[in-house]
């Protein structure tokens, strides 16, 4: 059974499953207004949830030119269990910031810091603000 919350606050399960080592499932408007949707690591702060990327992918060109953004979250335990927060971009941040946070969520996912030959551009983290979440779970 879904339950939805409306306002700024993380659900309990969203904030879960946000801390977890859970995929995320991003959606984007391209500039021709098709939805562009790809997987990302997740985390939280426990007040927001995040993603990191790079300034050069196309996910963050989107997001700088329509701030609208979706992010499914799945329980890799259970894929019926999930959270959806639907939101804004409330603020980025770049420079040494970005890069820890992005070692942070690789020790979360792989158990090693993220390699920094897989880095072309700068690191950026995304923080959303939800205004509508709907979690199953």
């Amino acid at each position: 059974m879904a339950d939805t919350q409306d306002g700024p606050e993380l659900h309990p399960v969203t904030r879960e499953l946000a801390a977890g080592p859970n995929y995320a499932a991003i959606s984007t408007l391209l500039p021709s207004g098709r939805i562009q949707t790809q997987y990302i690591w997740v985390g939280t702060d426990g007040q927001r949830v995040y993603v990191n990327t790079e300034t050069g992918r196309r996910k963050f060109e989107n997001l700088q030119r329509d701030a609208r953004v979706t992010l499914a979250i799945r329980d890799e335990s259970n894929p019926y269990r999930f959270a959806e927060v639907r939101g804004r971009v409330a603020e980025t941040s770049t420079g040494p910031e970005a890069r820890a946070q992005i070692d942070e969520l690789s020790h979360k996912y792989d158990g090693r810091p993220y390699p920094a030959g897989n880095i072309t551009t700068e690191r950026v983290t995304i923080w959303i603000e939800p205004e509508r979440q709907v979690v199953s779970g």
